[in-house]
């Protein structure tokens, strides 16, 4: 789709969304998003040129079709895969990524750890039409075969050069995370938690030096300048548990965020934030305001958050009934968690689970915000479900293959897709039937108003 759009761009001096936003201009991306999500081109033109919306689309990732993340747009979701250094298969991770599109995830994280790393990435992004994200700090360290003190600055710039050259189109870099919060840090119940905030701070308690992302940051940003990769500047001391929510650590790092997030647009590369991952229900709203305020407005991204630390196997539950609460207060994308959390690598089905879950939260989060037309299909659903029109719910279902399944578990023959009952009441016990039945013979002596006042 975008092969003719970036190569008539090919001899401007920059090439980035916002660039062209804060120049007044609308992309085609811009215009595509606009018609998707049914919001004026120009209106999402001057939130991107603000900052308060991305569109990631790197300019090597031809087929993405483009999507946008911020709090003027309906509410995205992200879905992680990747190998690890126990279970590699490129084409397991192709797997995933089709079960990642046939379910609606908005973009996918590449997290592989094991592997050969260039290679999955590669096919993942060639496979995929949503936006592609990675963490560079993982394939930093598998080159220098897991020696963190190893790590230079020009390594991992090279690092960063070769995957925006792939395709990716947003990092997550961990550059916020600063010598002087370690202190805050042993307070903690958990310590650090990011993977790629412990390698950091591993690497800086070693050298005794500032982070190496903080310190290479200007030259990252002409890397991302360069192919239009978008930042999703990582929260290395997200809290890891409950006990930790909310502490000196995690909102210190979120400050230096939100200094990194105004150098970030003087070079017109567009930012998220990512946010918490363990937070109790009473401090949601919250740390969602904090965000706003730190990093002046940049969409949040954030993951769960967990409201219990206690939901292990079921942690995609947990933690989207935080996601929930936070994209009704302002988050603008979630990420999902498996059931697998905390406990192992997931594979196709627990994507699934962890997508469908969010998907749910997403779209409760666009409701509860009173989004124009969000509630659409509930309506419609409700419609279907009084007229008994199964196969009609089954298609407004976010997993229709699931609802299908569950109702063809008890009564499969075609012929009860037509029944005006389900397993659940059988054809005596069923409400919405009683309720018909008073209507047809009772309609409008229940729609006289003196009947209803006697």
């Amino acid at each position: 789709m975008r092969e003719e759009w970036v190569k008539k761009r090919e001899g401007d001096k920059v090439r980035t969304q916002m660039y062209y936003a804060k120049q007044g201009i609308i992309t085609e991306e811009m215009e595509y998003v606009a018609k998707k999500e049914n919001i004026d081109a120009e209106f999402l033109r001057s939130e991107i040129a603000r900052g308060r919306c991305i569109i990631p689309a790197n300019i090597n990732h031809k087929q993405l079709e483009p999507m946008a993340i911020g709090m003027a747009v309906s509410c995205k979701i992200n879905a992680n895969i990747g190998s690890s250094a126990l279970a590699s298969d490129v084409s397991g991770e192709i797997e995933k990524v089709d079960v990642c599109l046939k379910y609606g995830a908005d973009t996918i994280m590449d997290l592989s750890t094991g592997g050969d790393l260039d290679k999955i990435r590669e096919a993942v992004i060639g496979h995929s039409t949503v936006p592609i994200g990675t963490v560079p700090m993982y394939q930093i360290l598998h080159d220098i075969n897991d020696k963190i003190e190893d790590l230079s600055i020009d390594m991992m710039l090279q690092t960063l050069e070769k995957q925006a050259q792939q395709g990716v189109s947003y990092f997550t870099i961990h550059a916020g995370f600063l010598l002087r919060f370690m202190p805050h840090v042993a307070k903690r119940k958990m310590g650090i938690v990011s993977r790629g905030g412990s390698l950091m701070a591993a690497w800086m308690m070693h050298h005794h030096k500032e982070n190496p992302f903080y310190d290479a940051y200007d030259a990252i940003l002409d890397i991302c300048r360069k192919y239009d990769v978008a930042l999703s500047l990582g929260d290395s001391l997200r809290p890891g548990c409950l006990a930790d929510a909310s502490d000196e650590a995690q909102l210190s790092e979120l400050k230096v965020l939100g200094e990194l997030t105004l150098k970030a647009w003087e070079k017109d590369v567009q930012v998220m934030i990512e946010g918490p991952g363990h937070v109790p229900l009473n401090q949601i709203e919250r740390n969602m305001k904090l965000e706003r305020e730190y990093c002046h407005e940049a969409p949040f991204y954030i993951l769960g958050p967990l409201v219990t630390d206690i939901a292990a196997g079921y942690d995609h539950i947990s933690s989207a009934i935080g996601a929930a609460v936070g994209g009704w207060h302002g988050a603008s994308m979630l990420c999902y968690v498996t059931p697998k959390e905390h406990l192992g690598l997931p594979n196709s089905a627990d994507v699934r689970e962890g997508i469908i879950a969010y998907k749910i939260a997403a779209h409760s989060a666009d409701i509860a915000r009173g989004r124009p037309n969000a509630r659409d299909v509930d309506d419609l659903m409700s419609d279907a479900r009084y007229n008994f029109d199964w196969n009609k719910q089954f298609e407004l279902a976010l997993d229709p293959d699931r609802a299908k399944e569950y109702h063809d578990e008890t009564l499969p023959q075609d012929v009860f897709k037509e029944a005006e009952f389900c397993s659940m009441c059988g054809p005596k016990f069923c409400s919405y039937k009683i309720t018909q039945n008073i209507m047809d013979t009772h309609g409008e002596d229940m729609a006289n108003e003196e009947l209803m006042n006697s």
